[in-house]
């Protein structure tokens, strides 16, 4: 055990948070340093610092490189980055040995299914491997509108527009359509995207408290009439906690404060709902009663990209407007045609659908039995195993790494230091012993960890 590990072992959860951030501080303050001393001078003989033109002395990679000797310290492994050998879905093969994977968005293991496949290899033969150009130029292909009015029909709406990437159709999307005079309200656990479109359009930001319908509504009743447009974004399924949004009550709140309601299906869609459908399915609600329906392609559906779903007015504005849609060459057809046959096999076969969810209440009930803290999951695809420390998640995803679980920590800053955890993802390829066995371990080791800094 090295003098760094016992040095963290006594330090509480704040008191490594601190650490962490003095080891930034420092790492920036030697970079700004060595850049008054070694400095470049313009015509005017301005001393100008390393770190306005050398990426290695930028704060951002100072700080990257602070987190990495934090974790060295520590004794902690890199866990990210692992090359996969094969496709992964209840297993996956990494450095030649199986282990099972709690790290794929594969929920409904589509992935390689023979159908899927087959619609690769035909798209390929027929349109080439690339679209060769944005859609609204020369790259538009059928298998773009298959996949369109598949999406279209999943969400009960006139139409949709498909993006070649998840994140940029939250930014273009919000971007497009919200601007200095608006408001936009969202979820303190709202993903990045759709931050980084709020904050790129201009809008007025307000955050509201997880699930808080109270808290929106208060905002909403204060704030509205100062503002031109009004949206509130939402996830359906939220990737960090596993629980979903009170799609009725922002129903009704959006409806009477003349509000957009926008919901982010990225993991909804194939795990909520009777046939995977998503959100209005689970809650029995007309799919129109929702302004923007946003969802990723590279999760129940095994491809790549985005899309919205909506209105014709929306989804002809962004064809015609939105920079990610524009701007960008076309999905691949290939991946535009993959993504048509995985929703045709979803609604084939409804099995796939009822096992990913049967796997998810299997793992929380067996995680909860062993006293190990859920958080807000209610057994869908995602379930986090909270423990309160972001070197204790590390050390802990090591651990299991090296019983045959692969699992991935979530850290500060991504969450609060004290919400950090490890995220399950479920795939309705588990098997209950695989489930039942990974929330063995994650109890055994997490107590043994717990043990050692006492």
């Amino acid at each position: 055990m090295s003098e760094h590990q016992d040095d963290l072992r006594g330090l509480s959860a704040s008191q490594k948070k601190a650490m962490l951030r003095r080891m930034v501080r420092n790492r920036s303050g030697a970079a700004a340093a060595n850049g008054s001393a070694a400095t470049a001078t313009d015509a005017g003989g301005d001393a100008i610092p390393e770190s306005h033109y050398r990426f290695d002395k930028f704060p951002l990679y100072q700080q990257i490189h602070a987190q990495r000797d934090f974790a060295r310290n520590a004794g902690i492994d890199n866990p990210f980055f692992v090359e996969h050998e094969g496709c992964a879905a209840d297993t996956t093969l990494i450095d030649g040995e199986v282990v099972l994977d709690f790290a794929t968005y594969n929920y409904l293991g589509l992935n390689n299914d023979p159908r899927v496949l087959d619609a690769v290899r035909t798209a390929s033969d027929r349109h080439g491997v690339s679209a060769s150009a944005s859609r609204i130029v020369s790259g538009e292909r059928p298998p773009h509108r298959e996949l369109e009015r598949r999406l279209a029909e999943l969400h009960g709406v006139d139409d949709a527009v498909a993006f070649v990437s998840g994140h940029a159709t939250n930014v273009s999307t919000i971007a497009t359509l919200l601007g200095p005079n608006d408001l936009i309200l969202h979820d303190r656990y709202i993903h990045d995207s759709q931050l980084q479109g709020a904050r790129l359009s201009g809008a007025t930001r307000r955050s509201f408290p997880h699930n808080d319908m109270a808290a929106l509504e208060s905002i909403l009743a204060r704030e509205r009439a100062r503002f031109e447009k009004v949206l509130i974004c939402v996830e359906g399924l939220y990737s960090m906690d596993g629980d979903v949004a009170p799609l009725p009550r922002l129903m009704e709140l959006k409806t009477r404060h003349k509000a957009l309601l926008m919901v982010d299906e990225a993991h909804s869609v194939g795990v909520v709902g009777e046939r995977g459908a998503g959100l209005a399915e689970h809650f029995d609600v007309d799919g129109r009663s929702v302004d923007i329906w946003m969802g990723t392609l590279s999760k129940s559906l095994c491809g790549c990209g985005g899309y919205i779903a909506g209105p014709d007015a929306l989804v002809e504005m962004l064809k015609c407007s939105a920079p990610g849609f524009v701007y960008s060459v076309g999905m691949p057809p290939p991946v535009a045609a993959a993504c048509s046959a995985a929703l045709d096999a979803m609604w084939a076969e409804p099995w796939r659908v009822d096992g990913v969810r049967e796997n998810g209440r299997v793992f929380l009930d067996a995680c909860r039995e062993r006293g190990l803290n859920t958080g807000n999951a209610e057994g869908f695809c995602v379930v986090p195993v909270i423990v309160g420390s972001s070197v204790l998640a590390a050390r802990l995803a090591n651990a299991l790494f090296q019983a045959g679980v692969n699992v991935q920590p979530i850290i500060y800053p991504a969450v609060e230091e004290d919400a950090a955890r490890l995220r399950f993802f479920l795939s309705a390829e588990h098997t209950a012993e695989q489930l039942v066995h990974t929330a063995d371990l994650v109890a055994d080791e997490l107590t043994r960890l717990r043990d050692e800094t006492m």
